[in-house]
């Protein structure tokens, strides 16, 4: 019960990390939706041995990290179960790709270790760039950007309750379990032949939840519109912002930034 109280906690800090003031906190949600989907679909884009070109979109996380006062540790911590999957991407690239790329020293390194460490970063960027979106900008603000940009209102209603009820739904596992617990304080966890009904009566249980959550949020007049939770205008400073951002993205996606700063120091 401690892991499921220690997720819930960590689900809330996602919203008290986006209550935070800072000019990244401060900027339009839209303007850093479409900053974030331009990253990462230009960093997609590199190819697999592009890892000196790479490495100059590391500047982009940084600098966010830096001005919204987030720390890079807390990232890592609140990503730590999906980077070990991002970072096992192409982890058997250097038995299969084995051609010569270049030579440190005696060392060759072949042409797999480099396009590895290439999809490795990929992940950790793109990880990285969603991460400072969702703790930068509350879910409701995502949702309105969504809809500015066209997204079907019923597809940005389910990634609402989806995010918001999954606390609920934890709740309802602390407090199943505890019951259970109460009723067999000598076992640890749930015994096998208890899954079947604990799983039924969590269903039913989430379904009863869904239904009243529907219902009172009905009741409150919601129709699938986020009017609650503000309408900033994308204005001129807005998307100047974004055009920088663009800009400097497309800049470093077609010169190699890396290797021309390299060449002036060597």
């Amino acid at each position: 019960m401690a892991d499921i109280n220690k997720a819930r906690f960590e689900l809330a800090e996602m919203d008290d990390l986006a209550a935070l003031d800072s000019p990244v906190h401060k900027a339009n949600p839209l303007a850093k939706l479409i900053i974030t989907i331009a990253y990462i679909f230009i960093v997609a884009s590199f190819d697999k041995y592009a890892l000196s070109g790479l490495l100059i979109m590391i500047l982009y996380p940084a600098f966010m990290f830096s001005l919204s006062g987030i720390s890079v540790k807390k990232c890592f911590y609140k990503l730590r179960f999906i980077l070990p999957l991002v970072v096992a991407v192409g982890i058997f690239n250097p038995f299969f790709d084995r051609l010569p790329m270049f030579k440190v020293g005696s060392l060759v390194v072949n042409a797999g270790f480099v396009s590895m460490l290439t999809l490795m970063l990929k992940g950790v960027l793109c990880l990285m760039a969603s991460f400072i979106l969702a703790s930068t900008t509350s879910i409701d603000k995502i949702c309105v950007a969504l809809r500015k940009v066209r997204v079907p209102k019923l597809l940005v209603t389910l990634i609402l309750l989806m995010f918001r009820y999954v606390s609920v739904m934890m709740e309802e596992v602390s407090i199943m379990y505890m019951a259970y617990s109460l009723r067999a304080p000598m076992q640890k966890g749930i015994h096998i032949s208890a899954w079947g009904s604990f799983l039924g009566q969590l269903i039913l249980r989430s379904s009863d939840k869904a239904e009243e959550l529907y219902l009172s949020m009905q009741l409150r007049g919601f129709d699938g519109e986020f009017e609650y939770a503000g309408n900033e205008k994308f204005g001129a400073k807005d998307l100047v912002i974004t055009l920088v951002f663009l800009g400097l993205f497309i800049v470093f996606r077609f010169i190699n930034v890396t290797r021309l700063l390299g060449s002036l120091f060597v």
